[in-house]
């Protein structure tokens, strides 16, 4: 007897803000896999016999790889278990769910994908930052800021990019010098506004605003680390309006 997966959107890192749906399979699971941007808060939901497992993943160093994910989700299914898989943000937004989904789907698993409230929206707004707004950005991108350009090779369609008005950068701390150089080069205002949001929607949230000229060392000086998103765009302007959340962060700027 196959039992059936949930692939889950944790969100952003607010436990409030995961869905109906999502508690509502974290309250059935006899399994739960979760990731570490999962907020330990929402396992709470979860009945008192269901098995916890920490996939742990982080740059350079992943409790779990992988494939030793789709093993445990394959194998728990297949004793007839209701299984979730728990992701921080949405599943299929640099979530590796679709992998995860195209495996199930390979081993006649019967799955259910949950999507969740993606970084690249929640934590500006909880920053006071619209990614859209009439007046200063009509076009919007989420893009990752980690891949092939550490080994040398570029990833990214700069030329695009720099044309749009706000960039959401995912895991890209380490490779922030990289992504304002090649704004700039391929035409974005090096005075273009930046906000970099660390640990968006929790307690431990952190805001530094600065420019594509001054980003990196801004970066820098304050000694902001992952979890971190980078925003690039005239609408981080406007959190001197709207930082409604203010006065929950640490400020910085």
């Amino acid at each position: 007897m196959s039992g059936y997966v949930y692939i889950v959107g944790a969100g952003p890192g607010d436990p409030k803000l995961l869905t109906i749906r999502g508690l509502e399979c974290l309250q059935i699971a006899d399994v739960i896999l979760y990731d570490r941007l999962v907020n330990p808060q929402l396992l709470t939901h979860a009945k008192a016999s269901a098995e916890l497992i920490y996939c742990g993943k982080e740059p350079g160093k992943h409790r779990l790889i992988q494939e030793e994910i789709h093993r445990i989700l394959i194998e728990q299914a297949k004793l007839g278990k209701q299984v979730v898989r728990l992701k921080g943000g949405d599943p299929f937004v640099f979530g590796r769910g679709a992998e995860e989904a195209a495996i199930l789907r390979e081993e006649n698993i019967p799955y259910e994908v949950v999507p969740g409230i993606t970084a690249g929206i929640a934590a500006p707004a909880y920053a006071g930052i619209p990614v859209t707004h009439r007046d200063h950005g009509a076009s919007y991108a989420i893009v990752t800021g980690h891949g092939r350009a550490e080994k040398g090779e570029d990833f990214l369609n700069w030329s695009a990019l720099a044309q749009i008005d706000t960039v959401a950068f995912y895991m890209s701390i380490g490779n922030i010098a990289h992504i304002a150089n090649s704004l700039i080069h391929y035409g974005k205002n090096e005075k273009t506004p930046v906000a970099v949001i660390e640990w968006g929607t929790t307690e431990k949230q952190r805001t530094i605003t600065g420019t594509l000229a001054t980003i990196a060392e801004d970066i820098r000086k304050h000694d902001i680390t992952n979890p971190s998103l980078v925003l690039v765009g005239d609408v981080v302007q406007l959190r001197e309006q709207i930082a409604w959340f203010a006065e929950k962060e640490q400020e910085l700027c």
